[in-house]
């Protein structure tokens, strides 16, 4: 596949077909995924293979609370999980509920043919951000580059997936579940498949809207272009 094309079809999906990947076609992704930008070429990923179903139903509790405030937060119009403005929802309150998860295609997730769940090793990752107050967000680059190599590299195979950060919210739990190490972050669970339907056509914005000329406030780059 033309890399452009694969650049600008590679879509999120939460829906496919009852049709297995073999093992020959996963490590063909996972082989061209390995060659993602690494910082100092320290290649800090482990992917864990989710063959075993029983242990996949165990993520679906393990994310109700994230994405329980998530849907709060969203329905009072508000960027979910948001770290600079304050939140009107009790997050305490949804913490302390005790049901079942209701966020769309969770399930679905974790029945996709494939489940990967990708964790980075933060001995090895350079941090640059880690003595600023706010969010960290500099070693998701040791990480991040990896996950969308996958992504990429799955579309030239025919299959499509998306990266989902909601286990974050309970990394511990995580960790005791699958044996991953306390200094291993989990980056993301990725389920892969072939696709009900391939999009095509993204929705994205233009780059004159988020692109200036030397500064935040300077001119607008692109609109010539566009």
């Amino acid at each position: 596949m033309e890399l452009y094309e694969a650049l600008r079809t590679t879509f999120s999906c939460r829906s496919w077909r009852d049709e297995p990947v073999s093992d020959e076609t996963l490590y063909k992704v996972l082989e061209q995924a390995r060659f993602a930008p690494s910082g100092g070429n320290r290649q800090g990923q482990h992917v864990i293979i989710l063959r075993d179903r029983s242990i996949r139903q165990k993520l679906v509790p393990l994310v109700r609370e994230t994405t329980d405030i998530y849907m709060a937060q969203t329905a009072a119009g508000e960027a979910p999980w948001n770290s600079i403005h304050p939140t009107s929802v009790d997050e305490d309150a949804i913490r302390a509920a005790d049901g079942p998860v209701t966020f769309p295609g969770v399930q679905e997730m974790v029945d996709a043919p494939v489940v990967l769940v990708i964790t980075l090793d933060l001995s090895v990752a350079a941090s640059f951000d880690k003595y600023l107050d706010r969010v960290g967000v500099i070693s998701g680059a040791s990480i991040y580059p990896f996950v969308w190599n996958i992504l990429l590299a799955a579309r030239g195979e025919g299959l499509a997936g998306v990266p989902t950060t909601y286990l974050a919210g309970t990394e511990a739990e995580v960790q005791e579940l699958l044996g991953i190490p306390s200094h291993h972050a989990v980056a993301a669970m990725v389920p892969l498949g072939v696709p009900v339907k391939q999009l095509t056509r993204l929705r994205r914005n233009p780059v004159s809207s988020f692109t200036t000329i030397d500064r935040f406030d300077g001119e607008a780059f692109g609109g010539a272009f566009e």
